[in-house]
């Protein structure tokens, strides 16, 4: 095995191709709360959380009036959008159940808990928060962390805004 990647390397930003840019903001700055950073023609724009320059990058370059990827085939599985607390996860589900739009998943995976859908050109999406480190299950000896899928309490999650 190659030496460990340099630990400050993260994820910058995701680029989505879809079918209909409008709809896709429709629905990631409309529901989901991003914010409009830039268009780019009528066919692209950049989108982001706390004024980055994007985070999430929307096309229709090459698949405009496009339909999703069939089931079956490569690509992309899911973007996975990580929250600083359990209080804004908990916002993100009372904003896609306001929006009445279905999960297909809740996940509590011990380190993290998760939702999961599909925005509207049927790309998969993971809304999560990570628990704090020490908060972790105990790794099985030989492996370095502990996840596990079990049912996310969504009503307990909801009760994180106290309303």
């Amino acid at each position: 095995m190659a030496e460990p990647i340099d630990p400050g390397v993260d994820i910058g930003h995701v680029h989505l191709k879809v079918a209909d840019v409008d709809r896709a903001l429709e629905f990631y700055c409309g529901v989901l709360g991003f914010e409009l950073m830039q268009r780019y023609g009528a066919d692209a724009a950049f989108i982001s959380a706390g004024g980055y320059h994007h985070h999430i990058g929307l096309n229709s370059w090459e698949s405009k009036g496009g339909p999703p990827p069939p089931r079956g085939t490569t690509g992309l599985y899911h973007t996975a959008i990580r929250y600083p607390t359990r209080r804004a996860l908990a916002d993100a589900l009372k904003r896609l159940v306001d929006a009445r739009i279905r999960l297909t998943g809740a996940s509590d995976h011990g380190v993290s808990e998760a939702l999961y859908l599909n925005d509207p050109d049927g790309n998969g999406v993971e809304l999560y928060w990570d628990r704090a480190k020490e908060d972790w299950p105990q790794p099985q000896p030989g492996q370095k962390v502990e996840m596990f899928v079990h049912p996310l309490d969504l009503e307990d999650l909801l009760a994180e805004l106290g309303e």
